[in-house]
């Protein structure tokens, strides 16, 4: 077999994280069976513990696999110069993101499985993807962290109306930008007395 042990087991890896993801979709994050996992990827249950240990690190490893999509996408945003459009922009390639696949969003956003935590290094990839949006926020001059929590807020906000009020729509994330602009133009008011 080609490549090593750990590339073989890095592949196998990829491959059940691959088939955990249709079945978040089907059956709701929470819903991810250990035993149909393990027959989506052609092995017995057992043989799945040799990968995760257990549901919660199976959930750990696919919170880290959608953070670096996440990651890939926020990297591949070519943003224009100015630092308010830069910054819509940014916002609404993360909310794209979220509501293209509302398993993988409940997971990284929502947190409604009981007991689960990321662990730190997942939850690092969580904070680089963060990061991105942060500095996006700061050059456009929301650099206090009261007002960068208030624009996180809001974006999750209109990004959670639009989940549970009209998925697949736009009725709340078409209000991305004035939204934005309505708080851009607070915090400049704020710093300008």
């Amino acid at each position: 077999m080609p490549g090593t042990v750990a590339e073989r087991r890095e592949a196998r890896i990829g491959q059940i994280l691959a088939s955990a993801w249709p079945l978040a979709r089907e059956n709701g994050i929470a819903g991810v069976s250990l035993r149909a996992l393990a027959r989506e990827v052609g092995m017995r249950q057992p043989s799945l513990y040799e990968y995760f240990d257990s549901k919660h690190a199976l959930y750990d490893a696919m919170f880290a696999d959608g953070n670096r999509q996440l990651l890939e996408r926020l990297d591949a945003v070519r943003l224009p110069p100015d630092s308010r459009a830069a910054l819509k922009k940014m916002l609404a390639a993360f909310i794209d993101f979220a509501l293209e696949d509302p398993a993988r969003c409940e997971l990284l956003f929502q947190r409604h499985i009981p007991g689960f935590m990321p662990s730190d290094d997942s939850y690092a990839l969580a904070q680089r993807a963060l990061g991105r949006v942060i500095a996006a926020m700061q050059q456009a001059g929301v650099t206090a962290q009261g007002d960068i929590d208030c624009l996180v807020a809001i974006t999750a906000g209109l990004m959670e109306a639009q989940l549970a009020n009209d998925p697949g729509g736009n009725r709340w994330i078409r209000h991305l930008d004035r939204m934005t602009d309505l708080y851009l133009d607070n915090v400049q008011r704020k710093g300008n007395r």
